[in-house]
Parts: C-alpha cells; structure tokens; sequence
C-alpha cells in the first residue's frame, strides 16, 4: 500500500494505482461525468458502483448514524491516519484477503483533515453479481448446503480472529458463481479467541435473519435454516 499527502487530503491505495490515483477518484461526479455509473446504492448516504478499464468498484462515503449523526453527518475526531475509519477498514480487509478470505479488494481510500475533524472514503473492487442474503431470501429459499457453507465461512474468518461489528445478512453476499462473501469491514477488530464474542457475533447474525423475516412478508427464511448454518459453524 502506497500514501500520499496532498494538503489537508491523505490518499493511500494499492501500488497498481499509483500512476492513476487523483483526489477525483473519490468524487460520484466525477465519475457520473466520466459516464463510469452503473449503479448505486442508497443508506446513510449514496453508495457508488463505477467501472474502469473493465473493472468494477464501489465508493463509499463514510457517514454517522445515530443521535450524533444528526450534528456531525460525516465528521470524525481526527487522532492521526491510522485511526481513520477508513484506514483501518483498508487494512483489516487487506489482512483477510491476504489470508486467502473471500473479501472484496480494498484499493483506495481517503482522509480529508478539517480542523479536529476529518471526513472519508473508501473504494473496493465490486463483486459481480452480487446478491445480499436480504434480496435473496426475498426471492428464493437457500439449500441446506448452502446454509452449511455460510456457517463454515464465518467460522473461517471467526478463527481468523475477525471479530466483525456489523455481522448481518446485508453483509454476506452471494456473487453469480453461488460463492459466498462478507463484506464491510468498518470497525471490525481482530480480537484474541474468545468463545463469548463469537456467539455474541452469531447472536447478531440471528436477530438480523428475524428482523427481516419479520419485516418481509415473503422472507424465505425458517428457524431450521439457522440450525443448518450453526451446524456448518460448528462442524
């Protein structure tokens, strides 16, 4: 990974990129007027879906939630590169990947300094096809297999040490080929083997499955299909 400083703005990216990468790279406008948009995605904020030279990506924006996301939106306490979001983030995705971990590729990300405060982005390689479980089970049941399969890829990344913040069925995400992926890693940590964390982890994957069964009137989803992932989980 390559950092470069501009002003108020760090930009750190994979070396492929380096003769490429501008502070434009990070701008939806920039790639609307490039005709580069093939899609997006909308929740706190716009998420970007752009191609370049055959490639895919996606742009994200990093945004609050919550009470304090009304006052600051975007704005972060700034205590040096390495404790951005986004910097973190790039690095946590990079050590999973480099652990042969299905992940999409981090490639580039930026920090812009404002004061106490600072503001960014991150972009990484876009899955084709991808299909979170939510619009999935929206439209189809999955196979015993393929429960067992999601049970042994977080059980994988689980003895990786991953500990991920946001473990919900939004987050595992099945490409054209049927392969399994997790995706957004922001705050996830690597944490020592703990049994207590994991199962708070698997507690969380659950609600997010009932939340959605409850809120979609055709979820294709039943409590025997839990049983199926735990029993890839633990096998």
């Amino acid at each position: 990974m390559l950092v470069r400083s501009q002003g108020n703005r760090v930009l750190f990216f994979q070396d492929e990129l380096d003769a490429d990468i501008t502070p434009a790279y990070f701008d939806g406008d920039y790639w609307q007027q490039q005709e580069a948009i093939i899609g997006s995605a909308f929740g706190r904020g716009v998420t970007w879906f752009f191609k370049l030279a055959g490639d895919e990506y996606v742009l994200r924006h990093y945004r609050r939630g919550g009470l304090i996301g009304k006052m600051l939106t975007d704005g972060y306490c700034y205590t040096g590169l390495k404790s951005t979001r986004a910097y973190q983030e790039f690095m946590v995705t990079q050590k999973l990947l480099g652990m042969g971990l299905p992940v999409p590729k981090p490639m580039a990300g930026q920090v812009i300094k404002r004061g106490l405060y600072y503001q960014a982005d991150l972009i990484t390689a876009k899955i084709t096809g991808a299909r979170d479980l939510v619009k999935v089970l929206s439209n189809e049941s999955l196979t015993e297999q393929q429960y067992l399969e999601i049970g042994r890829m977080i059980r994988d990344f689980h003895n990786a040490g991953l500990w991920h913040a946001d473990l919900n069925i939004h987050n595992i995400i099945i490409d054209e080929n049927n392969k399994l992926w997790l995706i957004d890693f922001d705050r996830c940590k690597f944490k020592k083997p703990d049994d207590i964390w994991k199962k708070s982890n698997l507690d969380r994957l659950k609600r997010s499955f009932l939340k959605e069964n409850k809120k979609i009137e055709q979820f294709h989803w039943q409590e025997s299909d839990w049983k199926s992932l735990l029993t890839g989980y633990n096998n």
